[in-house]
């Protein structure tokens, strides 16, 4: 079911009776200067019910990027709107033709969230795309400057991945990385960012986390992993499949650019030496002894 916000000085619309006859969606009915917390409630459409006026810090000082349709007794001559999607309608309201532009408006809502899907994640495993990494891990990066927190990123590939492809086909490739991304999203805590980094390689951000426990976290994966069924069409008994990691932790612990790209180079430095030193373990950047 929709959630419809509708803002009304008085706190009260003749709206709400309206839409519900529809009865697809659930309507809240709040005051104006509620709106600084409309995008904490998720809502998939917000109602402007004759405002007293419309400008930019109605809607952009607010954040809001929710759909908006305005519903008002006058034309407004300097109209300073600038959410994702919104429209008009002039009082009177006609009861089709608010629900055709209420349908339209969650319409658009939807499409624009099926592109942002599209763009920001991976087709075959559903986890964020190496596109989508950089950004989401400045922000983290930012985040953990601010609040002086620790954070952590585990970059970790399948070990002698090209064999599987070569011996039982690219179809079981894929396979095989959807079983390890659902071993993935078992470990991982709601706000953890995980990605496809490559054809095999995963890159694993930890918000909040110590150089300790993203090892703890990250020898857990690489036990699952160890351990599991991994039985190809054909085949009586399991093929072996191990992973190697590489871990690189924030606060830095030379002087280095506070970036989303050292922590990733750092984070490849360690899984280079986890393969060198015979794959199927993981490695931490702050042991070892190189200059970067």
């Amino acid at each position: 079911m929709k959630n419809i916000i509708i803002y009304n000085q008085e706190k009260k619309s003749k709206l709400e009776s309206q839409i519900l006859k529809g009865e697809h969606y659930s309507v809240q009915v709040k005051l104006p200067d509620e709106i600084k917390n409309a995008e904490t409630l998720n809502p998939d459409l917000i109602i402007l019910d004759n405002p007293a006026e419309i400008n930019e810090d109605i809607l952009v000082r607010n954040k809001i990027t929710t759909p908006v349709l305005i519903v008002s007794d006058k034309i407004f001559e300097n109209i300073m709107v600038r959410a994702e999607a919104y429209d008009y309608i002039l009082n009177p309201v006609n009861y089709s033709e608010l629900m055709v532009r209420i349908a339209n408006l969650l319409k658009i809502r939807e499409l624009k969230e099926q592109i942002s899907l599209v763009s920001t994640t991976d087709e075959l495993t559903g986890l964020y795309n190496r596109s989508c990494l950089h950004q989401r891990l400045e922000e983290e990066l930012a985040r953990s400057k601010r609040y002086k927190h620790p954070l952590s990123t585990i970059l970790m590939d399948i070990d002698y991945f090209k064999v599987v492809n070569d011996i039982y086909g690219y179809d079981w490739g894929d396979v095989l990385l959807r079983q390890i991304t659902e071993i993935l999203r078992r470990r991982a805590r709601k706000e953890d960012i995980l990605t496809r980094y490559g054809d095999e390689e995963f890159i694993l951000v930890l918000p909040n986390t110590t150089e300790e426990n993203a090892r703890v976290f990250a020898e857990r994966i690489r036990k699952d992993i160890e351990e599991m069924d991994f039985i190809p069409e054909g085949e009586e008994e399991k093929h072996p499949i191990t992973i190697s990691g590489g871990i690189a932790s924030y606060p830095f612990l030379m002087e280095a650019e506070e970036n989303a790209n050292t922590i990733i180079r750092y984070a490849e430095h360690a899984l280079y030496a986890a393969k060198k030193r015979g794959k199927n373990q993981i490695v931490l950047f702050s042991q070892m002894n190189l200059e970067v």
